[in-house]
């Protein structure tokens, strides 16, 4: 079965192609067969603004044209198109979004942050892990970052915040939000076991490959603090330089570090684990799960 599932964030759009090979027993193989990021940036546009500027509508609509081309030409059945915290919170997503339909039959639904954190977890990836802790996803964005907590193998609480990396950049965070973030973490996760992190976006991912470690292996809070640090220091064209990042990785990065690190240190959560895994990898999941229901076998 051939899915493809789409994620238009506030930094950039992505396009997920995957195979999925249903077995007998156990769980369904997803194997990707093509991921494609475009930095659209609607969070720069958004956030101040409250609005999706006519170039940035002009992006959207060509970004999707081209990946229903590939869509086409891979053969899919199956599409899934979300957005998220800038699609949320623009006053004319609506009307974009009728526009995309019509121009190229894909219908995007904006999802709410709490349907955002469930699709994350749709990854299932605290089901393979070390009972004697409890864990927190945090999946940082552009506009917002999901958490999600699961202590005794249940899911304690999920929710969605409106602190993310552009809203940071363009200093829309004020400090109450930090505030309510932190205490609401120190409420839900007083009393559990040890908590380990699992982190989800592309900052978290490049962080991971910079650090050079062996899939699986941890990151320590006190090596992101280093990179917080280190990547600080530099003004944004010697960060890409130095780091071979992208520009809209390069800006980004940092204040998606100061997210991490405060969510880890709030928590007393001393490592966190990246699986490479995103929204766009539960949307695969999610539409695979919608598409067996319906046509079982």
């Amino acid at each position: 079965m051939r899915l493809a599932a789409i994620d238009i964030g506030s930094n950039a759009a992505r396009l997920l192609i995957s195979d999925v090979v249903r077995k007998k027993e156990g769980n369904p193989d997803f194997n990707k067969l093509n991921l494609i990021r475009v930095p659209l940036r609607l969070g720069f546009d958004v956030f101040e603004k409250k609005t999706i500027s006519p170039e940035k509508e002009e992006m959207i609509v060509k970004t999707i044209k081209a990946y229903k081309y590939l869509i086409d030409i891979y053969g899919v059945k199956f599409v899934k198109a979300c957005a998220t915290s800038a699609m949320r919170d623009a006053d004319n997503s609506q009307r974009i979004i009728a526009r995309v339909k019509e121009e190229t039959g894909i219908e995007i639904k904006v999802i709410s942050g709490d349907e955002e954190a469930a699709v994350i977890y749709e990854n299932h990836i605290v089901e393979s892990l070390n009972k004697d802790n409890s864990y927190l996803y945090i999946d940082v964005g552009g506009g917002s970052t999901e958490l999600t907590f699961f202590s005794e193998n249940q899911m304690v609480f999920k929710q969605s915040f409106n602190i993310g990396t552009i809203r940071i950049l363009k200093n829309q965070v004020d400090e109450k939000q930090w505030e309510d973030m932190k205490n609401t973490l120190k409420e839900k996760t007083r009393g559990s076991k040890a908590i380990v992190a699992i982190g989800s976006g592309g900052n978290i991912n490049k962080v991971f490959s910079l650090s050079k470690k062996k899939d699986g292996k941890s990151l320590p809070l006190e090596l992101l603090k280093d990179y917080y640090k280190e990547l600080g220091s530099f003004p944004l064209y010697e960060r890409m330089r130095i780091y071979n990042l992208r520009e809209d990785r390069a800006d980004v990065i940092v204040p998606a570090l100061m997210i991490y690190i405060n969510i880890m240190r709030w928590t007393e959560a001393k490592e966190i684990f990246v699986p490479k895994i995103g929204l766009v990898d539960g949307l695969i999941q999610t539409l695979f799960e919608e598409v067996n229901a319906a046509w079982p076998g």
